[in-house]
């Protein structure tokens, strides 16, 4: 049975380099600010270090202290927590997506598009499975930020509802940041949410947030004071989203594909 209201919120902090128990100690607090009624809470990519490379020093297990810290405020506050951070596995890294449930069911999905820009192909295993969470009867795709440039990815085949990127934007490409956002929403005739970071980090990378959560027209429902720290939340409905789908089907005519 679905939810037909769905409660979201977005974290933006500026995150601590480097230094997860500072950030985890930051989002602490800014849970105590979240409506009893929030669904799911979204964190940045690699929020509890910044976009590192230093992975040998920064990796955690699955059952290691940040899991095990987003756990626990499920359980605490009850609701869903989703973020992207360091784990090995097997002796290799990955830049994880973590999405924890109320109940302590975790579900995982590493980056498949590694920034090389950045050189995250040298310290990190490439993913090779997309991931699809039911929760709350609502089906989501969580991504995480260079996935966004890459649409075959991100294709909607009737598989979710709400299209998720956890991301380290860069402010010199906001302006991509958005643009990229907003067709995502329209092709694939889903609910967007972007989650970013503010500051600067410990490489000099300046971020400005943007925020925002989208409708499947591409309308932005809300966003962020940009460069400011901060909670982003909205309401997001059910039966909108079906009516919308229902008077204009595009995602019937779209073109099958097999994605290796």
């Amino acid at each position: 049975m679905v939810q037909e209201i769905f409660h979201i919120a977005l974290f933006q902090p500026d995150l601590v380099w480097e230094n997860p128990t500072d950030n985890r100690a930051l989002i602490d607090q800014w849970f105590q600010k979240v409506g009893k009624t929030t669904d799911i809470v979204f964190l940045p990519e690699m929020f509890n270090t910044g976009f590192s490379m230093n992975v040998s020093q920064l990796a955690e297990q699955m059952d290691g202290e940040t899991v095990q810290w987003m756990k626990k405020c499920c359980t605490q506050y009850q609701f869903a927590l989703c973020g992207s951070l360091i784990i090995k596995e097997k002796n290799q890294y990955f830049n994880r997506l973590i999405f924890v449930e109320p109940s302590g069911e975790v579900h995982f999905y590493n980056k498949r598009h590694l920034f090389t820009m950045g050189n995250e192909e040298s310290h990190f295993q490439q993913g090779t499975e997309r991931l699809i969470v039911y929760y709350k009867g609502w089906r989501l795709c969580p991504l995480i930020c260079y996935d966004i440039r890459f649409p075959i990815w991100s294709r909607n085949n009737n598989e979710y509802d709400v299209l998720v990127y956890v991301a380290n934007w860069p402010r010199n490409r906001d302006e991509v940041w958005n643009t990229l956002l907003k067709a995502r929403a329209i092709e694939n005739q889903c609910y967007v949410v972007g989650v970013n970071r503010v500051g600067v980090d410990g490489q000099n990378i300046h971020y400005s947030g943007n925020s925002q959560i989208l409708d499947p027209k591409g309308h932005r429902i809300t966003d962020s004071n940009e460069g400011e720290e901060g909670i982003v939340s909205a309401e997001i409905s059910f039966a909108e989203l079906v009516k919308f789908r229902t008077a204009f089907p595009v995602l019937n005519d779209a073109d099958s594909f097999y994605l290796k």
